[in-house]
């Protein structure tokens, strides 16, 4: 059985730099949280203790991905340059390791049009896979039609992109996720369920704002079991006749999202994400270094599972291997 990992964290040191540069209205309240002395060194290695973390946990490849926030709360020259450098250096590194790793591109989303080339480029030139995306840039929410462009591209490649979470803006951690200490505040408002409400919002606003009718053929990749939507699918599909969409909400998650654990690896998410979404739509994802399960964790988790050897084996890499396998280069 091989393994592969789709939602594998690294950042850069010009990334760093440019966000700690930033006015603090604009900088992510938990940016400590990816620049800890030992998570930010896990981090900033591509592959030295990365490779034994994977073989650790059971992961034979990593799909790598610059972590959140990425470059979208950057000023658009800043995010177009830091785009560049950072899918050059993923390249490079995956040429030097092609068995151990593949890329996520980073895309300046505060200049969609340049984004859009750049996924292009990432694509058809350096060989990544498609891209990670953050929700929000600003004011603008994913579905915004400034971020059509971005969608355009990845539909004419096949490439698809990873919809992952990133903190919920101040006015809503003040009013929703505050009121406790501060380290409570911040756990509640991210990994506790903030980050996950955030991102499948996000992922509602792509299909109630038209984004698949537009773009019937785009696929999008949502961590943690389907960030919430998943859970409430029938509830959301009564939202089909107000939104006046061609189809009901729930068809829209089977046709165009795939969903990873992102660590979380509990059998009866699972047995639920089957039922929903189907076998086929099913990823394996360790969210290093944030969720990583040591000690075997994501092999085991895979054969503990009720599940017959194919089903196994599609989870682990066929359902990637196939999404891959359909790029246009």
């Amino acid at each position: 059985m091989n393994t592969i990992g789709v939602e594998e964290h690294f950042v850069t040191a010009e990334v760093l730099r440019a966000w700690r540069a930033l006015d603090p209205q604009h900088r992510d309240p938990v940016l400590g949280y990816y620049t800890a002395d030992e998570q930010g060194g896990r981090l900033a290695d591509l592959t030295g203790e990365r490779f034994s973390a994977m073989a650790e946990t059971g992961l034979d490849a990593a799909v790598l991905s610059l972590t959140a926030p990425g470059v979208q709360n950057l000023a658009p020259d800043d995010a177009v340059a830091l785009q560049i450098a950072a899918n050059d250096l993923l390249a490079a590194t995956v040429r030097a390791h092609p068995d151990r790793l593949h890329g996520f591109a980073t895309l300046s989303t505060p200049a969609p049009v340049a984004a859009a080339r750049e996924l292009e480029r990432a694509v058809s030139t350096l060989g990544l896979h498609g891209a990670m995306l953050f929700g929000r840039t600003g004011q603008r929410h994913l579905d915004h039609r400034d971020f059509w462009p971005i969608f355009d591209a990845a539909q004419a490649l096949g490439a698809p992109l990873y919809l992952h979470p990133q903190s919920p803006p101040p006015t809503v951690r003040a009013a929703y996720y505050q009121g406790f200490d501060p380290a409570l505040d911040d756990a509640f408002a991210t990994h506790g369920v903030g980050w996950h409400y955030e991102t499948g919002v996000e992922l509602l606003r792509l299909i109630l704002g038209g984004v698949f009718d537009r773009f019937p053929d785009l696929q999008v990749i949502v961590g943690h079991w389907g960030e919430m939507v998943l859970f409430y699918l029938d509830r959301i599909d009564a939202l089909r006749p107000t939104a006046a969409l061609a189809r009901p909400p729930s068809e829209y998650v089977r046709n165009n999202v795939f969903v990873t654990p992102s660590g979380i690896f509990s059998h009866r998410y699972l047995r639920w994400a089957i039922e929903v979404v189907g076998v086929e739509r099913i990823l394996l994802s360790t969210d290093y270094p944030f969720a990583f399960a040591p000690r075997g964790g994501a092999r085991r988790f895979l054969e503990e599972a009720d599940l017959d050897d194919r089903d196994r084996r599609r989870i682990a890499s066929g359902n990637w291997e196939h999404l891959v396998a359909g790029i246009r280069r």
